[in-house]
């Protein structure tokens, strides 16, 4: 029997990894659960992806790639003309306005680095492209500063169920920036 030429699954298997952490969290990944969810044999998990890490490294770079979207749309980052702390807190509540799900998968995945070494250089790309973009505007300890600060506020709102605030977000962000205003 002639093996069947499939160039997408691949892709459908990091799909299929997505959702399942979406639905399952971490804990529920595996090459079974995801070949089951792509619908492909439990063989082709293995030949495109030979570890759990090798997988969740393709489904970390692609899940960044959905804020990466979001914010080349929003080239107010890069316009000096425009207020940078505003352009941040709106971008963090068009974020968090989204599908809930997906930012909490994006996290999970992101802070799984945590414990799986490696997915830390996936992680480290996504913080280095966001400073690298905000250093752009500010200078690198602020633009490190930055990208912490709405890592915080993320979490924060991720965490408690909060709503976002983007009137109090925009004020945090606008006193790490130089020339913000002053702290009360």
């Amino acid at each position: 029997m002639a093996r069947r030429y499939d160039p997408e699954r691949r892709q459908r298997i990091i799909d299929a990894a997505l959702r399942v952490v979406a639905r399952k969290g971490l804990a529920g990944l595996s090459h079974r659960s995801v070949a089951a969810e792509a619908d492909v044999p439990l063989g082709s998990t293995t030949y495109h992806f030979a570890g759990l890490d090798e997988l969740m490294v393709a489904a970390l770079r692609q899940s960044t790639e959905g804020f990466g979207r979001l914010l080349a749309a929003r080239g107010g980052l890069t316009d000096a003309r425009t207020d940078l702390a505003g352009e941040l807190a709106a971008l963090l509540g068009t974020w968090l306005a989204g599908e809930r799900s997906g930012v909490e998968l994006e996290y999970e995945l992101y802070l799984a680095a945590l414990r799986r070494p490696a997915l830390r250089p996936v992680a480290a790309e996504w913080v280095g492209s966001l400073v690298e973009l905000l250093a752009r505007r500010t200078d690198e300890v602020t633009a490190r500063a930055l990208v912490a600060l709405m890592d915080g506020i993320c979490l924060q709102v991720l965490l408690t169920d909060a709503v976002y605030d983007e009137r109090y977000a925009r004020e945090i962000l606008a006193r790490v920036i130089p020339g913000g205003p002053p702290a009360p």
